[in-house]
């Protein structure tokens, strides 16, 4: 729970960060600032660069957690935050595709956190490129396997598919569902690739895998075989939906269930309250959600979700006009 006094409270043992009251009085005045800096339109180039600029005036300790975090997400492969400012909330939007596009107070706060990682991109395959989603329940999409949903949503990387899929994944709570089925379901690769075995691991590294783009993506994207495993043997990058990648054939098939049961292991579950925060390392550690029974009475959980790149140049090419949408 949230500390009254002191400027904010360490928990390593779950990657957790508990904003003292002064702490979170300077937030809120930075979010507030940022929220109403012209022209208050989260994806406008002119606002971000604003955002880009106050996030260097987060209180330091802040800051500090954040930019170690950046550094070496440790072997959960994520970090919370609580203690974000919420303020009054109209009712959980419930339309498809929905986003934020005006500045808020909670939307400004998050952008902020997430700049000192890197920086905020969004995807013109998902949600129009806006750089703000918000993860709500929609009605008549229950069982899709999208942020849309409300079944349990499978074990999975970021936009898989996607060569330049985000780096961290943030996620700040606005409101929780009321009765706190919903939780996020997060494995750390660093914790499950020590129960594979050599074999298995060596399968995993060859490309013998392809990941479809997800509903939210409209279909668009080229689906190419891949590894699922890549980088450093003793510490690889992660690349696997497990509803969306196939195995191309019965041997990365076995190996792909194998790691499946290894991330199940280690699997946690993070439950929400409003004003927190948890960011996501994209590249070690996979995130899902568990069931909920969503009411549609403008009470429903509402998360923002945000895409961050540690290096953005890498995606230029992309990117028209240099701006933060991805192609």
């Amino acid at each position: 729970m949230m500390t009254k006094t002191g400027p904010i409270t360490t928990t390593q043992e779950k990657e957790s960060i508990h904003l003292g009251l002064e702490v979170r009085q300077e937030v809120k005045r930075l979010a507030e600032q940022l929220a109403g800096t012209a022209p208050g339109l989260l994806d406008e180039p002119r606002w971000l660069a604003a955002a880009r600029d106050l996030s260097c005036g987060l209180p330091a300790a802040v800051r500090a957690a954040l930019r170690n975090f950046a550094a070496d997400s440790g072997q959960a492969g994520v970090i919370q935050i609580h203690g974000l400012p919420v303020g009054p909330l109209p009712p959980t939007p419930t339309r498809q595709e929905s986003v934020e596009r005006t500045a808020t107070v909670p939307a400004s706060a998050l952008v902020l956190c997430a700049m000192v990682l890197g920086e905020v991109v969004g995807f013109a395959g998902e949600k129009h490129g806006a750089m703000v989603h918000n993860v709500v329940p929609v009605p008549g999409e229950e069982r899709t396997q999208s942020n849309a949903g409300s079944v349990g949503l499978e074990l999975h990387t970021e936009n898989a598919f996607h060569p330049h899929r985000p780096d961290f994944v943030a996620l700040s709570c606005l409101r929780q569902d009321p009765d706190g089925e919903a939780g996020l379901r997060i494995a750390s690769l660093r914790r499950a690739v020590g129960l594979l075995t050599d074999g298995q691991r060596a399968v995993l590294a060859e490309p013998r895998f392809r990941t479809e783009p997800p509903p939210s993506f409209n279909g668009t994207g080229t689906a190419v075989a891949h590894p699922v495993l890549s980088g450093a043997y003793e510490d690889p990058d992660a690349q696997v939906d497990f509803h969306a990648t196939t195995p191309l054939d019965a041997g990365a098939a076995r190996a792909m269930a194998a790691l499946r049961e290894a991330l199940e292991a280690v699997r946690d579950t993070v439950y929400f309250a409003p004003g927190d925060l948890a960011i996501v390392d994209n590249r070690v550690a996979l995130h899902g959600r568990t069931p909920f029974t969503p009411r549609y009475d403008g009470h429903d959980r509402w998360l923002h979700r945000v895409f961050v790149h540690t290096d953005i140049r890498r995606s230029r090419a992309l990117r028209e006009g240099g701006g933060h949408v991805v192609g």
